[in-house]
């Protein structure tokens, strides 16, 4: 392996290299080698940047985390356009996506990584909260909107599609669920809070 490759932007570079590793080998495969030889550089480059390899790890995740504030933002830009199941199928197949979900297995094992991430985000387990957030949020602007039901349990349906979202999209085969299996999925959790026509 080359020894004095140098990288442009080393730490995300890095980052893409660890993510191409957990899509490809999944989570147990993640190790500072792994990254650093799918990168195509040194060892040593990753230590240059970061203190230990829990350091680069709760890095990215920060990182990857932080990606999933676009589609909160979009998330909740949808509101009161569409239906409400579309907008929230179309958000939990992003929230949940290939990368979200080579993530999470990674935090929930690797106990150094999950405290480190704790003292940093003490909201949650980091993607997870990023979803929870975003469609609690969601959900509660469109019962400002009159599109669900003023009395309805917005922590219930929130915990609700981002659990059983988790689910839906953990161990798939070949692939991730198809949109026809989310949009059922959704439908069976919000259609009694959702009103079929938005208040006049």
């Amino acid at each position: 392996m080359p020894t004095g490759v140098h990288l442009r932007d080393a730490r995300q570079q890095l980052f893409d290299a660890a993510e191409r590793v957990l899509l490809r080998d999944g989570p147990n495969a993640l190790t500072s080698r792994a990254v650093t030889d799918e990168a195509g550089c040194a060892k040593g480059v990753l230590h240059r940047h970061f203190a230990d390899f829990d350091a680069f790890l709760t890095d990215l995740v920060l990182d990857r985390a932080a990606q999933l504030e676009s589609q909160a933002v979009a998330l909740r830009e949808s509101a009161g356009t569409g239906t409400v199941v579309d907008n929230l199928t179309g958000a939990l197949t992003v929230l949940f996506g290939p990368i979200p979900m080579a993530i999470i297995p990674l935090v929930t094992f690797r106990d150094q990584l999950r405290e480190r991430l704790r003292h940093a985000t003490p909201g949650g387990v980091a993607i997870l909260a990023q979803a929870t957030t975003a469609v609690s949020a969601y959900l509660a602007d469109e019962r400002d909107l009159g599109r669900i039901a003023v009395d309805a349990d917005i922590d219930s349906l929130t915990l609700s599609l981002v659990g059983g979202g988790h689910l839906l999209f953990t161990d798939r085969e070949p692939g991730p669920p198809v949109t026809a299996a989310v949009h059922r999925f959704v439908t069976s959790v919000v259609t009694g809070a959702v009103h079929r026509r938005p208040a006049r």
